[in-house]
C-alpha cells in the first residue's frame, strides 16, 4: 500500500509534552461496534466486560541516551537492542565523525567501542569495563524522551517516573509501553472489582519504533527487530479467556505485537521467546487479540497502519480528525484510544 494513504496534519500544539495527572484522567476516544464516542481512562471498567483480560508489557526504561566524545568531536548514541551481555546496537548522532574501532568516552568512567556498522547507520557498541552496563548506564545515561518530546523541552527529573509504567520490571525497554502509562493502582483496583482481569508479557521497545517510514510502499519497509516473551501459563491463560467467550485486550501495540507474533494460524496462542519485526497492514488477520487500548500515532508511521488493520483506514483517519479537531493529545504522554472491532 502506499504510504502517503495514512498520513494526516497534526498541529503541532495537539503533542503532549507532559502527562495527565493523575494518569487516568486522561481522555479515551472508544471506537466500537456502537460508533464512536469521548471518555477518560477512567471510564475503562464501564467501557469492558466481566471476563475481559488486559495485557500490559512489563518492560522497563532504561536511560539508554547517550553523549560522549570521539577525540574532539561530539557523539549521541540512543541504545535500542542489545546483542550480548556488554554490547548494544546504537543509533549515532554525528555518526560521520565515527569509525569502527573507535572508542567513545561518556563520561563518569563509562566508555564503549563501536564496531560494526549496519546499512541504517547504527553501530555495536561494546562497553568497557566489568560493572554491568545496567550500572553503567544509570552513571551516564538519561531517559530517551522521544524526539518530538525531546525536540521541544530537556529531559528532567520528573521524566524518570513519568515516563515508567506502574508495571515496570524487567529492564531493557528504550521507549516506553506508552499505552499503560494510564493505568493506576486505583484504576487496576476498579477493573478487577469489575469482573476484568489482567496479566503481562514482556517486549523490549527499541528506538526503532520512532523511525518514520521512508518508502513510498508499505511493502518496502523494513521493521527492527525487538526482543519479546510470553511464558506458558500466560499463553495458557490467553486462550483459556477466549475460549469462555472473553476478549484479550492488548494494553499498547507492544503487547499486541507479541501476542500476534506468539498465534497461529488456528488461532492458538502458544509460548514465545526471541526476537520480532512483525508489520502489521491493512489487509492483516488477526488473529490472537480482540481489541487494543492505545495512544495516538504519528501519521505516516508503522502504528498507525496497525490500527487502520484493526479497525480499517479510513474509520482511523477519521476519528484521528475527530481527535485533532477535539482537542486531544498525541504521542507518548497523550490520550488514548480503545479499540474494539466487532467479531466475525
Amino acid at each position: 500500500m502506499k504510504v502517503d494513504l495514512f498520513d494526516f496534519e497534526l498541529p503541532p500544539e495537539r503533542i503532549a509534552l507532559r502527562p495527565a495527572t493523575p494518569r487516568d484522567a486522561a481522555r479515551m476516544l472508544v471506537l466500537d461496534g456502537a460508533g464512536t464516542r469521548d471518555a477518560r481512562v477512567s471510564d475503562l471498567p464501564q467501557m469492558l466486560r466481566p471476563g475481559d483480560l488486559l495485557v500490559f508489557n512489563d518492560t522497563r526504561v532504561i536511560p539508554a541516551q547517550l553523549d560522549g566524545r570521539r577525540g574532539d568531536a561530539t557523539i549521541g548514541a540512543t541504545l535500542h537492542k542489545r546483542e550480548g551481555p556488554r554490547r548494544w546496537r546504537a543509533f549515532i548522532r554525528n555518526a560521520k565523525r565515527l569509525r569502527e574501532g573507535d572508542a567513545i568516552d561518556f563520561g563518569n568512567a563509562v566508555s564503549a567501542i563501536a564496531s560494526d556498522r549496519a546499512e541504517d547507520g547504527s553501530f555495536a557498541l561494546t562497553f568497557a569495563g566489568d560493572d554491568p552496563v545496567e550500572l553503567l548506564l544509570e552513571r551516564a545515561g538519561r531517559m530517551p524522551l522521544p524526539p518530538y518530546i525531546a525536540g521541544k523541552r530537556a529531559t528532567d527529573a520528573r521524566d524518570a517516573e513519568d515516563y515508567q509504567t506502574m508495571f515496570a520490571r524487567a529492564a531493557g525497554a528504550v521507549a516506553a509501553p506508552t499505552a499503560a502509562l494510564h493505568f493506576t493502582p486505583a484504576l487496576i483496583e476498579a477493573l478487577t472489582a469489575a469482573g476484568i482481569g489482567h496479566t503481562t508479557l514482556t517486549l523490549h521497545v527499541g528506538a526503532g519504533t520512532f523511525l518514520p517510514v521512508k518508502t513510498d510502499d508499505t511493502n518496502d519497509h523494513r521493521m527492527h527487530a525487538e526482543w519479546g516473551r510470553l511464558d506458558a501459563a500466560t499463553a495458557d491463560r490467553l486462550n483459556a479467556v477466549r475460549a469462555s467467550g472473553g476478549r484479550v485486550i492488548a494494553i499498547g501495540t507492544t503487547s499486541l505485537r507479541v501476542i500476534e507474533s506468539a498465534t497461529g494460524d488456528d488461532n492458538i496462542i502458544r509460548p514465545f521467546e526471541g526476537d520480532t519485526a512483525i508489520f502489521i497492514t491493512p489487509g492483516y488477520r488477526f488473529k490472537g487479540i480482540d481489541g487494543l487500548m492505545t495512544n495516538f500515532h504519528l501519521p505516516r508511521s508503522t502504528l498507525f497502519m496497525l490500527v487502520s488493520a484493526l479497525m480499517g483506514r479510513e474509520r482511523m483517519q477519521a476519528a484521528y480528525a475527530h481527535a485533532i479537531e477535539s482537542g486531544y493529545r498525541f504521542y507518548s504522554y497523550g490520550d488514548a484510544s480503545l479499540l474494539l472491532p466487532e467479531r466475525s
